[in-house]
């Protein structure tokens, strides 16, 4: 009659014993682990304790919830998180009981003070939007238990807003909502830079929904949250994803994570492709005005339209194990994309990649303005000698703001804009590319998996 599920990455030191208690439970049907492309040993830990372990079709809690909740087969889930310890024998019992008496959602409080993020945003936020809920003393746990029904009818946000979220749409349709004690649960801490991202991300939740049910002006908060976006391209945002003389693997996006090109797809999607055909590959044109004559072609898309394509554009066979591959050799992962930083972004947390540096498309009132900013990463002035907008200097930005080389660096591409840029990294991969020039400078690939017995292969012979 129950599903539990359990969203983890790199959880190895606790997942096992969050499984094996799971299991222990007479009225639980299945354990779901849902992996956000971890690289210790979470996801054999979590077989061999026996849960069924699938991969999350986009990095972020709520998604992986999501993809839990389309498995489950059962009338009641309940959601644990992956990194619990001193779990309560009587945990499950408590939150399913609420729900054979009539409940449709359930909130679990434990034994500990509120954390930061809640007492310093989420109450707040709570008690001037959503003053009905502000009774709840953990809004934002991560142990839920719900109706299966009533999930499948609310949003699950991409990322730690999800919770909150789940909790003010379920309210909102009118659903019966209760909090229970649950006695001693313990969490890892967050590290300051981390609860800072989740402050963020649970205002956005809170906001987004205050607007929806007319209690916030929406014309601020879509100013609020586009700012908010186009801060993420910057190098700012980045920095937090970088180690100062680690390593660092580059990947171009378009038909090299990709099969086949964002703006093309966005052009069948949207019936553009006839004014966007004599546009492509221009060889009459700058880059530059090429870049900002497609972008006019999109004034008035709606923005909801480049996020449902950047979610269903096929990846390349074997872009995800490649990335996670590399992470778990100690490289830290970058996109680096002509395109646009609302795909990029997407198709990062698609891969499980570390970070991602593209264009920003400007948009207003939920649509596409026309205008685009060429992201200032793009240009140095001691960067790159030929080209004035070049994907080689957002290597020396990197290097820049670390102060100092990394200590290995490796890009992949396929096409002649990836070309400097795979010159100046100390590897450089040609993926499936019809440039004689990146074929001459690069090591060629068939499949993106070969890279990781490759660099080891050079290093072993460099030692």
């Amino acid at each position: 009659m129950l599903t539990i599920a359990i969203p983890a990455l790199n959880e190895a030191a606790n997942i096992g014993s969050v499984v094996r208690f799971a299991k222990a439970h007479p009225s639980v049907r299945e354990v779901i682990v849902v992996d956000d492309g971890s690289i210790d040993d979470t996801v054999r830990l979590a077989t061999e304790a026996g849960a069924n372990v699938i991969t999350s079709t986009l990095l972020g809690k709520g998604p992986s919830m999501r993809d839990a909740l389309a498995i489950v087969q059962t009338d009641f889930i309940l959601y644990l998180d992956g990194d619990m310890r001193r779990l309560d024998a009587s945990l499950i019992d408590r939150m399913l009981s609420p729900l054979e008496r009539g409940a449709d959602f359930v909130k679990a409080s434990f034994a500990r003070s509120a954390g930061r993020v809640t007492e310093l945003t989420a109450r707040p936020l709570l008690r001037t939007f959503f003053p009905e809920l502000s009774q709840f003393s953990q809004p934002l746990g991560g142990i839920i238990a719900a109706r299966t029904e009533l999930l499948q009818r609310l949003r699950f946000e991409d990322d730690f807003g999800v919770d909150i979220g789940l909790l003010i749409d379920a309210h909102f349709l009118g659903a019966l909502v209760v909090e229970v004690d649950v006695g001693t649960v313990e969490h890892d801490s967050k590290p300051l830079a981390s609860l800072g991202n989740m402050a963020m991300q649970v205002s956005r939740a809170i906001l987004r929904r205050a607007e929806l049910v007319g209690r916030l002006q929406a014309d601020k908060l879509a100013e609020t949250m586009e700012h908010e976006r186009q801060l993420g391209a910057e190098l700012d945002g980045i920095a937090s994803s970088i180690d100062a003389g680690g390593k660092l693997a580059l990947f171009d996006m378009d038909g090299t994570l990709l099969k086949g090109r964002f703006i093309q797809a966005l052009a069948q999607r949207a019936g553009f492709e006839e004014a966007l055909h004599p546009l492509l590959d221009n060889g009459i044109l700058d880059a530059a005005t090429r870049s900002q004559a497609i972008a006019a072609l999109l004034k008035g898309l709606p923005q909801q339209t480049f996020i449902d394509v950047a979610k269903s554009i096929p990846l390349q066979e074997g872009a995800v194990e490649a990335v996670i591959q590399l992470r778990k050799m100690g490289y830290r992962v970058g996109i680096v994309s002509d395109s646009y930083y609302i795909a990029a972004e997407i198709i990062r947390k698609r891969v499980f990649a570390d970070f991602a540096v593209a264009h920003v498309l400007n948009f207003a009132q939920g649509e596409a303005t026309g205008e685009l900013r060429v992201n200032e990463l793009f240009a140095h002035s001691s960067g790159c000698a030929s080209h004035v907008i070049c994907k080689r200097n957002v290597l020396q930005h990197l290097e820049d703001f670390a102060d100092q080389p990394f200590g290995h660096t490796l890009m992949v591409g396929d096409g002649d804009n990836d070309l400097c840029l795979i010159k100046a990294a100390d590897a450089g991969f040609a993926y499936r590319t019809r440039s004689p020039q990146l074929s001459a400078s690069a090591t060629p690939l068939s499949d993106l998996r070969e890279i990781s017995a490759l660099i080891s292969r050079e290093s072993a012979l460099l030692h």
